[in-house]
């Protein structure tokens, strides 16, 4: 007997190829095989909605070679991905190879090790057409967004310009965070800060300035600053209340999609991008010394914190024999997800809990390594003990002025041991307070006045956009890696090192579709609509429905903006060079490959010329600066 199995990729074909055997040929779809066309709307408006498939161009070989393969199989199995694109490939191929939809020969593997492939095989079912219909649903409705408004900008603004429903509305979120950034005002203040002495100890602390007479005071210029570092002159400090106690410490849940895409960020540098291509090849699998191909995470897109009983098991049994029993969990960790997650996933984690990054480093690319590393980690310190902390605060009188100071030292480390998570934003460290006791005196080592001003919000990073966007409902996890990528190529955002800052080409089409498709880029209505396609997922409402209802209040708008915009007119920026061919001023365009110099004169002047900045190293062979 024969069987077929279709996957996406060649390496998750080789990796199942291994578990199942001779009586199993393993083939790849190279990922979507049929779509909307490029080259017009392709869905018919008029008849509900009804999409155009067409095969996707160059794909003609590979589709004959599958219908070929199919016919001479007793059994084809559909194993594409477990989420809503894989089930629509299936969908796709189903329609292809002219598969009854009606039997039961859909199977999705979490993790492609032998257990996850023997577990998927055993457990086949009917391709579910709520979850193609989900993924249909936001695939017409991105396409009447980027049909319609793309030419509507092309003609209004700049050629090569697109709009997208989740795209516009991360545009929009920067370009709001910029205005903020404009409109603060900056506020001075002061702090008064002392370096302490305790008896017997050579260490000084840090103690900050509170109040005066029983309330606290805030420090608004240096006139009031000086007037209280006068008036502590020659007094004494002294210890007045000290509170001791012991601080719990949790780690953070295992991974889902937008949190490893923001400490990836945050701790390895990596663009959204990157990291979920490293994630793909760590699922999908990789060949590992002594134990041949295998898939090394669980399916990286998820949103959902679940783990399996019996990966919780193998993390306790890898805890206990390298920390000991202390290092274990005393209760069960039970991570709740969002109400809008999907379950049908568990969150990301090793697929064998004791392959440590060590053991499979030879193995692994140096991004493949990194990311394996912070996901290994971060699930098995989620498995690990809370971290105790001895926490001391002391209230420090001098005279009527109040001073606090706060310290903590390590009672037992816990999951900090192995891991610890990332901050956007780097907090204050507070080591340990000596000894302190009421009535103690206290010698001044130093007192100062110290000069602050307000600073503005911060832009957004990778990490944090992610995250905000995540938090308002806006896309899902599969879509916040291409929608930064399709942003900074479009040229309506840029990075400032790892910021993302608004072009004035972002801001001005974003002003433009704030006035003309409000609800295109605004939160709510976007975060709505992402529920409402939830519902269709979930087989509660019919998706044509959902299209219809958007379509009746989105086409009007579209018709009134294009009778009444005036096309905008945007100033190229100036690259403050000058044409090696004509002489007059070069400035900065956009092109289908990012940024380049251009002459002023175009099309007089043609010359362009590559943007190339220095990065200080130089040439082995030319011995010049690059």
């Amino acid at each position: 007997m024969s069987n077929l199995v279709i996957v996406e990729s060649p390496a998750k074909a080789k990796t199942i190829q291994k578990y199942l055997g001779d009586n199993y040929e393993v083939v790849a779809s190279m990922g979507h095989i049929r779509d909307l066309p490029k080259s017009k709307i392709g869905v018919d408006i008029e008849h509900g909605f009804t999409p155009q498939y067409v095969n996707i161009k160059g794909k003609e070989d590979l589709i004959s070679s599958l219908v070929k393969e199919a016919k001479k199989s007793d059994k084809v199995y559909l194993a594409t991905d477990p989420d809503r694109e894989g089930e629509a490939i299936s969908w796709h191929l189903a329609h292809l190879l002219d598969l009854d939809l009606k039997d039961e020969n859909r199977v999705t593997f979490n993790e492609i090790t032998k257990t996850g492939v023997q577990n998927g095989m055993a457990h086949p079912r009917q391709i579910d057409q709520a979850l193609v219909d989900a993924q249909q649903a936001r695939r017409i409705l991105d396409r009447i967004v980027g049909y319609k408004i793309s030419p509507f900008l092309w003609r209004k603004i700049r050629r090569g310009l697109s709009a997208g429903r989740v795209q516009s509305v991360a545009v929009k979120l920067i370009v709001d965070r910029e205005e903020e950034i404009r409109a603060f005002k900056s506020e001075e203040y002061w702090t008064i800060d002392a370096s302490l002495l305790a008896e017997g100890s050579r260490k000084a602390f840090p103690a900050k300035y509170h109040g005066h007479g029983g309330k606290k005071q805030e420090i608004k210029d240096k006139e009031t600053a000086d007037a209280i570092l006068a008036a502590l002159q020659g007094v004494e400090f002294q210890v007045g209340t000290v509170k001791k106690g012991v601080r719990k410490k949790s780690p953070a849940p295992p991974f889902i999609t937008s949190t490893l895409q923001q400490e990836a960020s945050r701790k390895l540098g990596f663009q959204a991008r990157r990291t979920m291509k490293a994630a793909q090849e760590l699922y999908e699998g990789v060949e590992v010394e002594g134990m041949g191909a295998m898939g090394l995470i669980t399916y990286m897109r998820t949103d959902s914190l679940r783990l399996s009983d019996e990966a919780v098991k193998d993390a306790a049994a890898f805890i206990e024999e390298k920390y000991g029993k202390p290092y274990l969990t005393q209760t069960k960790r039970v991570y709740k997800s969002k109400a809008s997650a999907q379950d049908g996933h568990e969150a990301i984690r090793p697929t064998v809990a004791s392959l440590t990054p060590d053991k499979v480093k030879g193995s692994l690319t140096s991004d493949q390594y990194k990311l394996y590393k912070l996901i290994w980690e971060r699930f098995i310190a989620s498995q690990m003990a809370t971290a105790l902390l001895d926490t001391v605060s002391a209230d420090i009188h001098a005279g009527d002025y109040l001073f606090k100071a706060s310290g903590y030292s390590v009672k037992f480390d816990g999951f900090t041991v192995l891991y610890v998570e990332g901050k956007d934003e780097e907090e204050e460290d507070s080591g340990a307070l000596p000894p302190l006791e009421t009535g103690m005196a206290l010698k001044v080592k130093a007192l100062d006045g110290n000069q602050h001003f307000t600073q503005p919000p911060a832009r957004y990073t990778e990490a944090s956009l992610i995250k905000t966007l995540e938090e308002n409902g806006i896309g899902r996890p599969s879509t916040y890696a291409p929608t930064i990528t399709t942003i900074l190529a479009r040229g309506y955002i840029e990075r400032e090192q790892k910021a993302l800052k608004p072009t004035i080409l972002g801001e001005v089409t974003t002003k433009l579709m704030e006035e003309q498709f409000p609800n295109i880029v605004n939160v709510k209505f976007t975060a709505n609509m992402e529920s409402e396609l939830d519902e269709v997922e979930h087989g509660e409402v019919e998706w044509v429905k959902v299209i219809d209802e958007f379509y009746k209040r989105f086409e009007p708008n579209v018709i009134k903006a294009d009778a009444e915009m005036e096309k905008i007119e945007i100033k190229d920026e100036p690259a403050g060079i000058d044409c090696d061919l004509c002489g007059a001023p070069m400035v900065y365009k956009m092109g289908k490959y990012g940024k380049f110099l251009a002459c002023s004169r175009f099309p007089d002047c043609r010359n362009t010329k590559a943007i190339v900045k220095e990065i200080g190293v130089t040439c082995p062979k030319c011995e010049k600066g690059h």
